[in-house]
């Protein structure tokens, strides 16, 4: 290797060994090489991974803004079809519904041939693998493609279908945290941890929610509320990081591409700061509350019937698993149908895009008092400044729109959700409740025109306030999250109506979570997806209940001093994956746990001759070098039902041995939990 070379200062430029270079500075030399080293240390010490989940933040912040930079160009060229296709109404339906049909198809095509995981929300998949379960893989890097691809051609339909990116975009940084997590144990050199993969995890659902909306605060907590049962203080901070960068980074990218002047709310609005509300109108903020989460256990109980009618129905469960393509073309035609502006869609706001139609709801104004006395005709194309106009047409008021409106999407939102392709279920239901604050707003305008007088002075009702509230009600209670309401003030960039909304999304939440599953535990249910339920009704006695009720008694063991045949039979007659080891036949002394692939490869391996007379048994094979494993943790018949849920949910355990006094009596698993939270909830009729 040729030795380096520099230049001395003042030579007649006659190379020098770097060596000879620097011998005169002995100290800075050191210093140098010492702070080289630290930071070496500093960036590779294990258990500091921040420069990884900065890494996550800016990769999910670069893809969602590259995804939303080439849709909006799709979404344009779509507008433009339309508009300079021509008057006749046969070529402007085709260039409205075509479009649509040809993309969802492409896109459940596309993303089911590569993996069939790909399709759908993944928030539900996601929760699974976060309690421990292992999805085969549903994490796999080559899911990406299939994924960003889907979900594209999915946003790329514009309002027509009505979907979003939140659930898709959690599944694509959860699986680029699982990669990055694998990249760091290779480049740090040290084992894989469970543990340390969860926590990147986490750390990924937090930065999916963030990139979406622009939002770390509410991204970090929406994620927990949703995605955790349990969630570790240790965690919080790695979330709140690489959200924070993949905001910052989101923001940063609009203002370089001049779409922002600076870094500023998605949602603008111009609520009063001084007296946003009076204290009467706490009132009915609650009430919207209650219609909010009524609406949504009426909601989340339609789609999983609906869900239950698709895979029970003999033609639908075909079509969704031969066709998928097919099925996603037909539910298609009818969403674009409906949706046709010349049609039923000119009384939907349909030539609204999902932004706009927030955008609209939040206005101040209040429309039915600006369109009193006048029927605005409908434009043949939405003016860019008035484009509230869209809710109002000559054949109907504002109140016919907003429940027109409302009735439609209410099935039309629960067909789509069934359409097997990438897409978010979040940002339609936000809109969706956006809507029916702006009705209940809009009701209150009327009723009291002149606004409403507190401590003598009047200030008038602001129907962009209650559908702020509307949004985060309806969501919060079709998710059973809390966040919304943060959510709501992140994105619009106000906070003026903080207490309101969340008294409206307190009193959602407080009747939804009384009577229906959230969205994803109902998506849980009917993909059967391994997951502990919660122990709803406390007052239905199930502290009572304990380890012994519900046990599994049938308990195969492996005595120490048990022959080799008898082991032969048992590993030939069960298919359990691990055997609980006790120390003799008799005593029945649970002393650890023999994972059945390491007991198979022992007898596999046995020497070929035994001593004569000697009858082998399994302390022959444990002798020879087939590992065990100690059981660190134990259950008593007396352990009740919360105590054996709890450590289920915070440890991310599957099955635990029973044991009463040393003695192995039984096992609990996930199938036992499940079956006795399910006999508390819906106990048996007597007989």
């Amino acid at each position: 290797m040729e030795e380096l070379v520099g230049l001395r200062e003042g030579s007649s430029k006659k190379p020098v060994p770097l060596q000879e270079l620097w011998g005169p500075c002995p100290r800075i030399r050191r210093n140098i090489q010492g702070g080289l080293e630290w930071l070496k240390e500093r960036l590779f010490r294990v258990g500091e991974d921040w420069y990884f989940l900065v890494a996550l933040g800016v990769l999910m912040a670069l893809i969602s803004y590259a995804m939303n930079f080439a849709i909006g160009r799709v979404v344009r060229a779509h507008k433009w079809l339309y508009r300079e296709i021509g008057d006749g109404h046969l070529l402007r339906y085709l260039s409205w519904t075509v479009y649509p049909v040809a993309l969802l198809s492409f896109s459940s095509g596309f993303s089911q041939s590569i993996t069939p995981s790909s399709g759908g929300s993944g928030i539900p998949e996601v929760k699974t693998i976060l309690t421990g379960v292992v999805l085969e893989d549903y994490l796999d890097i080559k899911n990406f493609g299939a994924k960003v691809v889907g979900l594209s051609c999915t946003l790329a339909t514009g309002s027509t279908i009505f979907l979003g990116k939140l659930g898709p975009f959690v599944h694509l940084s959860v699986m680029i945290a699982a990669y990055l997590g694998r990249v760091r144990t290779k480049t740090v050199g040290e084992p894989e941890s469970k543990t340390k993969e969860m926590e990147l995890l986490a750390a990924g659902a937090a930065v999916g929610v963030a990139t979406v909306f622009a939002a770390p605060i509410s991204g970090v907590l929406f994620s927990i509320e949703v995605m955790s049962s349990h969630f570790s203080v240790w965690d919080y901070w790695r979330g709140f990081f690489a959200a924070t960068c993949g905001a910052f980074m989101f923001h940063l990218l609009a203002v370089f591409n001049n779409e922002q002047e600076t870094i500023t709310s998605i949602y603008k609005t111009s609520f009063p700061v001084d007296i946003p509300f009076d204290l009467p109108e706490i009132f009915f903020f609650v009430a919207l509350g209650a219609i909010c989460g009524t609406l949504s256990c009426g909601y989340n109980y339609s789609q999983r019937t609906f869900l239950f009618f698709l895979k029970a129905n003999g033609f639908t469960s075909k079509l969704l698993a031969t066709s998928k393509p097919l099925y996603s073309a037909l539910a298609a035609v009818v969403l674009a149908s409906i949706t046709y502006p010349p049609g039923v869609g000119h009384f939907m706001a349909s030539r609204l895009s999902m932004s706009e139609h927030l955008e609209t709801l939040f206005d101040n104004n209040s429309w039915a008092l600006m369109t009193k006395n006048s029927s605005p005709p409908w434009a043949a194309e939405p003016d860019p400044q008035k484009l509230w106009l869209e809710w109002c047409h000559p054949q109907l008021t504002v109140f016919g729109t907003l429940v027109f409106f409302l009735v439609m999407k209410f099935w039309m939102l629960i067909l789509a959700t069934t359409i097997p392709i990438p897409a978010g279920y979040f940002l339609p239901i936000f809109v969706y409740g956006a809507a029916i604050g702006r009705l209940f707003g809009e009701v209150l305008s009327v009723a009291f025109p002149e606004g409403i007088v507190a401590g003598g002075r009047v200030n008038p009702i602001m129907p962009g306030a209650y559908a702020l509230a509307g949004a985060a009600a309806f969501s919060g209670a079709v998710t059973h999250t809390l966040s919304t309401a943060l959510l709501a003030f992140e994105v619009t960039g106000q906070i003026v109506h903080a207490l309101p909304v969340l008294m409206a999304v307190l009193a959602a939440n407080a009747i939804s979570q009384s009577f229906q599953p959230s969205f994803y535990d109902g998506t849980i249910i009917v993909k059967k997806l391994p997951y502990l339920p919660w122990i709803r009704g406390r007052q239905i006695g199930s502290h009572s209940v304990t380890v012994g009720h519900f046990m599994n008694c049938a308990l195969t063991t492996l005595a120490k001093d048990m022959p080799l045949k008898e082991v032969i039979q048992v590993v030939i007659a069960t298919d359990v994956t691990q055997y609980p080891l006790v120390e003799t036949t008799e005593s029945q002394t649970l002393v650890g746990v023999v994972k059945r692939t390491h007991l198979v490869q022992a007898l596999q391996t046995e020497p070929a001759s035994w001593a004569p007379g000697q009858q082998p048994c399994l302390q022959d094979i444990l002798a020879n070098g087939c590992p065990t494993q100690p059981v660190t943790l134990q259950l008593s018949p007396e352990t009740s039902l919360h105590e054996t849920h709890n450590l289920f949910e915070l440890l991310n355990l599957q099955t635990l041995f029973v044991t009463s006094r040393g003695r192995a009596v039984g096992s609990v698993s996930w199938v036992e939990l499940k079956k006795a939270i399910s006999t508390l909830t819906n106990p048996p009729a007597p007989k």
